[in-house]
């Protein structure tokens, strides 16, 4: 039986690592003493938040806002912690089994570094070799489609890029950037016809379409359109916040201009961040 004096000394126990902060979990998931928000959670409703997160991380790293990435990867530990602490309560498996878990899966997956094989190989090869390994472990789980595995929670672009990557590995795929340039020209085209019909499934469909293709094009030219798209969205802010800048200066505000100005400054901006670049 626990000892509630032991499990509180533990909770404020600022050195106790790791296993503070699952007494934290396992007391706010208590029936009875619980939080009645973290008691009514279940897998499904917390995997957003897991999501989000891991989003936050990135958000950190790109912003090198160190201080805010250490806040940002407890939060995403919580979230591992949270759905062990499920999963535990459901018979399926604890902390420590999925802890067991990962480290052996890298143990596994770097024969290199703690089994027997040469170490002395380029980075190339090594991701040739570990996807040898993961393809392996696919077959184990009785995983024989090209396409079994790929997790259905990915951000769509990242999961057309890796099902896009599946597909090479068959031979499903253009030889270059050529192809794939005119494969995209063909789907805005029929993209076109589908707005013209008016008809929003049509329309879903061919844009869906048209980022598939946009989607191998960026894995072509070996670069991320996940991380493609967050740098344009920085950029898009950027600029827009020296337009409100510059329209306050004038004593305007968006709403009260029109868009030939605000497309004037954002050209003047964008004129200035390339002379900046230049300089640098």
């Amino acid at each position: 039986m626990p000892d509630p004096a032991k499990d509180d000394a533990l909770i404020h126990a600022s050195d106790a690592g790791i296993e503070r902060l699952l007494e934290i979990m396992r007391r706010l998931r208590d029936p009875e003493t619980g939080c009645p928000w973290d008691i009514e959670q279940d897998f499904g409703s917390i995997a957003p938040y897991t999501i989000e997160e891991a989003y936050e991380v990135a958000d950190a790293i790109q912003r090198q806002d160190w201080s805010e990435l250490e806040g940002e990867l407890g939060d995403l530990l919580l979230q591992t912690v949270y759905h062990t602490a499920m999963g535990e309560e459901a018979g399926h498996f604890t902390f420590a089994t999925v802890v067991n878990n990962i480290s052996d899966k890298m143990v596994a997956r770097h024969p290199h570094v703690f089994g027997d094989e040469n170490r002395n190989k380029s980075a190339e090869q090594q991701t040739i070799d570990w996807e040898k390994i993961k393809a392996a472990e696919r077959a184990g789980k009785k995983q024989q489609g090209t396409l079994d595995g790929v997790a259905l929670g990915l951000p769509g672009m990242t999961r057309a890029v890796k099902l896009q990557k599946r597909l090479a590995r068959v031979g499903f795929d253009w030889a270059n950037t050529d192809s794939v340039l005119d494969k995209i020209i063909e789907e805005a085209a029929e993209l076109v016809e589908a707005r013209d019909t008016q008809d929003p499934d049509s329309i879903e469909d061919e844009f869906g379409d048209l980022l598939f293709v946009i989607a191998n094009l960026a894995r072509h030219l070996d670069v991320d359109p996940e991380a493609a798209v967050r740098r344009t969205n920085a950029k898009v802010e950027r600029r827009f916040r020296a337009i409100e800048t510059r329209l306050a200066a004038m004593g305007k505000t968006p709403s009260a201009s029109d868009l030939d100005e605000m497309d004037a400054l954002w050209n003047a901006v964008k004129a200035e961040e390339r002379q900046s670049d230049s300089k640098g």
